[in-house]
């Protein structure tokens, strides 16, 4: 059984516990010795790790995705906790419990499960409740949906995040359709539970979380329109524009050609669908980013890349000595979204406030009349 976890380490402590080795990085120093980065995790985070010394040797010793026992010193760093390692050795799986290494969510998988049989027994429109009935009835499938993370770095990244993820999504779904009577609920809520379904096949989770050949070759909305596509087939009688409707929420719902969209929203449903999912995307991952710093007594988060900015934490925190809340502040153009992609090869909106940025590539034609968009069809 595991001793020590990551969130329970602290600084100057001699760490000996076993870890599952997320990446492996071999670098070379300005000295031209070698030394090896380690980013190691288990259940409650992760932790870099570094080796300094007997490089080669060590890093001979394991791969990727394997488990290994570590000893090293814990010291932190520019915020952030890390491993100094002076000795390591590979375990063996049939030693370890796999439940200790990977991230949950931290709601119980039944609970979850019941929330969404409950969701599904309330649908009123048979055909989409038929629908949602074929999929909880499909033991491969549910055995991935209730697994499986919504991501594989920026939200939700871990066991049961993807389940977490679609009923958190569905809830908003519901509280938006009480407050505006003409939009269809039903069409709205199932589109929310399976919006991400395709990522049940589009990741690997049985150890780190990487992509599968299908995930980088089709995506995840493609895949989901096959999943959703496969169970409509096996039900009589399913109204062909209601399917097209749920589809089209499916394929639209990042919103733009440049975010992976196949096609942008184009119903009320769609275009809810759209905001829903990136609002409860990026609070979780804020949430994430907020509490990968435990250890910092800064009242401010590193800078987030996709983001580019920093996150005030909140008062608790003591004050950055370098803080310039006595400068004067200074006032910025409304910010406007451009594209950055992220480390996983996503396009994702990042915030310009320059006006120079702003007019960028902009037609002022102030005497011609407003031109229609002819990318809309």
């Amino acid at each position: 059984m595991k001793k020590i976890f990551v969130k329970d380490i602290q600084e100057r402590v001699l760490v000996e516990a076993p870890f599952l080795v997320r990446n492996k990085t071999i670098g070379m120093a300005k000295n031209g010795r070698p030394y090896m980065v380690l980013k190691l995790m288990d259940c409650t985070g992760e932790i870099e790790g570094r080796v300094w010394d007997r490089v080669d040797e060590l890093s001979d010793l394991f791969n990727k995705d394997d488990f290994i026992q570590v000893s090293g010193k814990a010291n932190v760093y520019m915020g952030k906790m890390q491993l100094v390692i002076q000795e390591l050795a590979r375990v063996e799986e049939s030693e370890i419990e796999i439940s200790d290494f990977l991230p949950v969510s931290s709601r119980p998988v039944a609970e979850m499960v019941g929330e969404l049989t409950s969701i599904v027994e309330g649908l009123t429109d048979p055909d989409l409740r038929g629908l949602m009935q074929a999929f909880l009835s499909d033991e491969t499938f549910m055995a991935g949906y209730t697994r499986a993370p919504a991501a594989k770095a920026m939200h939700h990244v871990y066991l049961g995040g993807l389940l977490e993820h679609s009923l958190a999504v569905a809830a908003l779904a519901n509280d938006i359709s009480q407050r505006y009577s003409d939009i269809n609920c039903d069409l709205l809520v199932v589109g929310a539970l399976l919006h991400d379904v395709g990522k049940v096949t589009e990741l690997r989770y049985l150890r780190s979380f990487e992509y599968t050949d299908a995930g980088k070759l089709l995506g995840h909305i493609v895949i989901g329109v096959e999943l959703v596509e496969e169970k409509l087939r096996t039900l009589q009688n399913f109204p062909q524009e209601l399917a097209i409707l749920l589809k089209h929420l499916l394929l639209s719902h990042h919103g733009q050609y440049e975010y992976g969209s196949p096609k942008r929203p184009k119903t009320m449903e769609a275009v809810i669908l759209n905001f829903i999912d990136d609002l409860d995307s990026k609070i979780n991952g804020l949430r994430t980013h907020i509490d990968r710093e435990p250890d910092s007594e800064s009242s401010w988060t590193q800078y987030h890349r996709l983001y580019d900015r920093y996150f005030f934490k909140g008062t608790s925190a003591k004050p950055d000595p370098e803080s310039d809340i006595n400068k004067p502040v200074e006032k910025r153009a409304k910010p406007v979204g451009s594209v950055e992609r992220s480390g996983t090869g996503q396009p994702r909106s990042r915030f310009s406030n320059t006006l120079g940025e702003q007019l960028q590539g902009v037609n002022l034609d102030l005497l011609g009349s407003q031109k229609q968009d002819k990318n809309d069809e």
